[in-house]
């Protein structure tokens, strides 16, 4: 129950917000809304419009699908995907979103511009945009603090870890993928102020294959715990640790992805990707789609978390990561979201914490002669 209440409180919270700025949203805004409250879902069409890595990524566009899916099953609406094949067509695909429907929603920060340039042109439509923020009056910008998952993924990763070397693979160092990579260093240190992380970037979202060979990289640098923030490209993370076997790990990022690796999920930073898609299509069958406002979603907000432990995780690590969790809640602990943040920041000690301690599996074998790692 208190869980339907934290998500009742949020609802009416956004609810607010997008009343306070009716001044801002402009008449056509507010008259589409006003009529979309007399329509139910069944007069709505939400169009997805994927970034380049597209439908089967096991990750970041799954998930939004996820969301639209239960919007049609429990909303009623007309669930179509525009799927981007490069970044040329993301103008066309919104474009055409926007002229099949009411509502449009762009599938990560990489689409900013394109929304920011398609959105003026349809004043009487909707868009939305998850990962990134557009300010136009009717854009929806979802954002989330993924430096809160990051910071807990960390602090798994170094409480796990016997190396005392951990990995981050990026795909593009965008804003949502920075913020998890510091969290996840500042998370780390909160544990072992010694730590090494390796940090490699395959500046794309959609190679498997590159994803795969920069995680052995770190895998033959000492590197136990790989946290990969990559999309599709993350999934090559799995194929790595499939191959070294026992005692090398990946800690998923956005959402549970053990059928890639069983026995080789250490947990996973959860991020409400489907449920911002989702309550973006509800706002507007509901009449309230929050043009023009952004919403920022970490764990007091139910939009970030870390779940989907393996088995074999030492209940002593669970508990220490839950302890770090409740001490972001109450605001003792800010993990980093910059650079800046992240030279500037200092651990907190967290009374009855557990220190490093022995990975639930076993040590990584005898490591090859260590790689470059970019």
């Amino acid at each position: 129950m208190a869980g339907i209440s934290r998500m009742d409180s949020r609802l009416n919270r956004r609810r607010l917000i997008a009343a306070s700025s009716g001044a801002v949203l402009g008449t056509s805004v507010l008259a589409m809304a006003t009529s979309a409250a007399a329509q139910d879902g069944s007069d709505i069409t939400v169009t997805m419009v994927t970034d380049t890595a597209g439908i089967g990524d096991q990750n970041f566009n799954d998930l939004a699908k996820l969301g639209g899916d239960r919007a049609a099953e429990e909303l009623g609406v007309t669930f179509e995907i525009q799927e981007s094949q490069t970044q040329a067509d993301y103008v066309p695909n919104l474009t055409a979103g926007a002229e099949a429907g009411q509502l449009t929603i762009a599938v990560g920060a990489l689409l900013g511009d394109a929304v920011a340039e398609v959105a003026p042109q349809f004043p009487d439509s909707s868009f939305a945009i998850l990962d990134g923020v557009v300010e136009q009056p009717n854009v929806y910008s979802i954002v989330f603090r993924e430096q809160e998952g990051g910071f807990l993924a960390g602090v798994l990763g170094a409480l796990a870890s016997q190396t005392g070397v951990l990995g981050v693979v990026g795909g593009i160092r965008v804003p949502p993928v920075l913020r998890y990579e510091v969290g996840y260093v500042a998370g780390a240190r909160s544990i072992n102020p010694d730590i090494e992380v390796l940090i490699s970037y395959a500046d794309n979202f959609e190679d498997p294959a590159l994803g795969k060979e920069l995680t052995l990289a770190q895998y033959n640098n000492n590197a136990d715990v790989v946290f990969p923030i990559a999309g599709r490209t993350g999934v090559g993370s799995f194929d790595a640790a499939n191959e070294r076997g026992a005692g090398f790990w990946v800690i998923a990022a956005d959402t549970d992805q053990s059928h890639l690796g069983p026995g080789r999920q250490l947990g996973a930073a959860r991020k409400g990707v489907d449920t911002g898609f989702f309550e973006a299509t509800q706002f507007l069958v509901e009449g309230s789609f929050p043009g023009g406002t952004t919403d920022n979603l970490g764990i007091a907000e139910e939009g970030i978390d870390i779940y989907a432990f393996d088995s074999t995780v030492d209940p002593a690590i669970i508990e220490t990561v839950m302890a770090y969790k409740q001490a972001i809640l109450d605001g003792v602990i800010v993990p980093p979201a910059t650079d800046e943040e992240l030279a500037a920041f200092r651990p907190t000690p967290i009374e009855g914490a557990a220190t490093p301690v022995a990975s639930p599996v076993g040590s990584p074998e005898a490591s090859p002669a260590a790689s470059p790692v970019s």
